[in-house]
């Protein structure tokens, strides 16, 4: 029964700190850094199965070159 008079009260604050755009460009910079660090996964587990695609056909043309010389 209370609470059917209970006050409604708004507080506002203009405090400089909470300041929204600080916090979505500090935001933007944590995603982009992210999405800098996937890309360099990316291309060094493009670069390693490079590498070891040539390592392999290399010792695969060794070992057939073994039967014809």
């Amino acid at each position: 029964m209370l609470n059917d008079n209970r006050q409604q009260y708004v507080v506002q604050s203009n405090d400089p700190k909470g300041d929204e755009g600080f916090g979505k460009f500090f935001g933007a910079i944590i995603v982009f850094v992210m999405f800098l660090g996937l890309v360099q996964l990316v291309y060094e587990s493009i670069m390693a199965w490079c590498q070891d695609t040539m390592v392999w056909l290399n010792n695969a043309a060794i070992y057939l070159a073994g039967y014809w010389f």
